[in-house]
């Protein structure tokens, strides 16, 4: 029985809805919005060709009458010799002939640090100075100078400075001290080759001032271009 009522209710509301869809025309409204075809995009409109763009000859930009006829002026950079900058280097040297280096021997290399340390030794105790026996690296081909670490963290600036390379006769050379490497890089190249500084030969460097080096050069056993230092003969 209450199956019965059931389906009966269920039967009546169906019929209900069924008119209020006839009634307001919704059943043809969708069948004819499913049979209407989409209409494309207003922003989008089909078939439209692009417009290519033509190059513009940048050469004809003047308007008046008065220079139309003359040439179009040339934009470079023009380099003045007034403002560049002045070479740091005050010696003049010539490029070496790596093919033929020539090593020391071990005599003639012991010879030498043993002269720089007498030098050394003469010289006042209460200014900073070291004994740096030259290599090929130092004074050929990669031209790098490694200083003692001790000496530079205790007398030498903590940052990049320039420092000043004084020979025996007062020339001075800047060079470039580079902290973090605890070395001399640029600068240094032009200063051993003013100075033919060959392997084995011996230098003694005298801190004279916070940014300025003496140094004396102690020629490797057997040169025939020796430097005559004070308290010293070779």
């Amino acid at each position: 029985m209450a199956k019965s009522t059931y389906e009966e209710m269920r039967r009546k509301r169906l019929e209900e809805n069924k008119k209020r869809m006839e009634d307001l025309n919704l059943t043809k409204l969708a069948q004819t919005l499913k049979n209407a075809s989409p209409k494309p995009s207003p922003m989008k409109k089909p078939g439209t060709p692009r417009m290519v763009r033509l190059p513009v000859d940048l050469a004809f930009v003047r308007r008046s009458g008065r220079v139309a006829n003359k040439p179009a002026p040339v934009y470079k950079e023009v380099t003045n010799d007034f403002f560049e900058r002045p070479a740091r280097r005050i010696f003049n040297y010539k490029r070496r002939d790596l093919a033929n280096r020539v090593y020391a021997s071990d005599e003639a290399r012991e010879y030498a640090a043993q002269k720089a340390e007498e030098l050394q030794s003469s010289l006042d105790p209460n200014i900073p100075s070291f004994v740096k026996p030259m290599l090929q690296s130092h004074v050929t081909g990669g031209f790098w100078l490694g200083l003692s670490t001790h000496f530079c963290r205790s007398y030498l600036p903590k940052h990049k400075e320039n420092l000043i390379l004084e020979d025996e006769n007062g020339e001075e050379c800047e060079t470039l001290f580079l902290a973090q490497k605890t070395g001399l890089s640029a600068g240094w190249r032009g200063f051993a080759i003013a100075h033919d500084l060959v392997d084995g030969d011996a230098l003694v460097f005298q801190l004279v001032k916070p940014t300025k080096f003496k140094v004396y050069i102690i020629r490797v056993y057997g040169s025939d271009k020796v430097d005559q230092s004070p308290n010293s003969t070779n």
